[in-house]
């Protein structure tokens, strides 16, 4: 006996459901357009599961770009092209250019961003953390202080080595902030021993308000201040700012705008 033919609806269903039961829902939601393009467009059965598969996969980088991002912590959302260069003469654009393609992670290298408060050195540190990860690499941001903390309460509770290895497990690193605030007890060790175990496998991204020659201060150990600066500084890109301050020339062009907006209206 012949089988019966399978009707064109019963199939269509048959579809949705098996790329349902895969977890394929972009996929299913597109369907219908596909199908429809199939038919406008006369796309061959190739072209047709091609253009269904790439909705899917759209979708999943989306949402990985999602986790990755909601995992980072960058505490806002900022590009590099964000960066305003003309504004602050302060930074080699062609440098940080160079420095968003990433390169430096290929060789576990690190930069550091110097200068005084306010000339753009967060902007740039997160600009390049949310390159890396919409490039697909897992990223984290802290702050000295912060980082410094976590590690002296999870000593406290028994969870060092946990600690470390959250630590060590990004691709790219980014402490900020470092001099602003004294570090708690034990902070610059604690520091070092993060510096120290991701030297020569993965990337840091650090901004101090600090010069480097005075580094022995911040941490009141000139030993420590040493080691963690051989191992930064190993393979590393050092980014001195001095300019103006990128922060307050935002809030005065911020300023002029208010007073011409209320000026238009009198």
């Amino acid at each position: 006996m012949t089988q019966p033919v399978m009707s064109e609806a019963r199939r269509y269903q048959q579809l949705r459901a098996h790329l349902g039961y895969l977890k394929l829902d972009a996929a299913a939601d597109a369907l219908p357009k596909v199908l429809d393009a199939v038919r406008t467009e006369q796309l061959s059965l190739t072209a047709a599961l091609e253009r269904l598969l790439d909705v899917e996969v759209t979708a999943t980088e989306a949402r990985k770009l999602t986790s990755r991002l909601r995992f980072a912590c960058l505490p806002e959302p900022w590009t590099i092209t964000d960066f305003d260069f003309a504004a602050q003469p302060g930074v080699d654009e062609k440098l940080i250019r160079d420095l968003a393609t990433l390169r430096f992670l290929d060789d576990a290298a690190n930069v550091l961003f110097v200068g005084p408060p306010g000339v753009g050195k967060t902007m740039l540190s997160i600009g390049l953390a949310r390159a890396a990860a919409e490039a697909g690499h897992r990223v984290y941001f802290t702050t000295a202080a912060d980082l410094a903390a976590r590690c002296h309460k999870a000593a406290i509770e028994g969870r060092w080595n946990t600690c470390m290895r959250f630590f060590a497990g990004p691709r790219l690193l980014v402490i900020d902030e470092l001099g602003y605030l004294p570090l708690p007890e034990d902070g610059a060790s604690a520091l070092f021993q993060v510096i120290n175990q991701r030297y020569l496998k993965s990337s840091t991204i650090l901004s101090t308000n600090v010069g480097i020659a005075d580094w022995a201060s911040v941490f009141g150990d000139a030993t420590v201040a040493a080691a963690m600066l051989d191992r930064l500084l190993h393979r590393a890109t050092v980014v001195g700012i001095d300019g103006p301050s990128y922060r307050l020339r935002a809030h005065a062009n911020h300023a002029s705008t208010l007073r011409q907006a209320v000026a238009s209206r009198a």
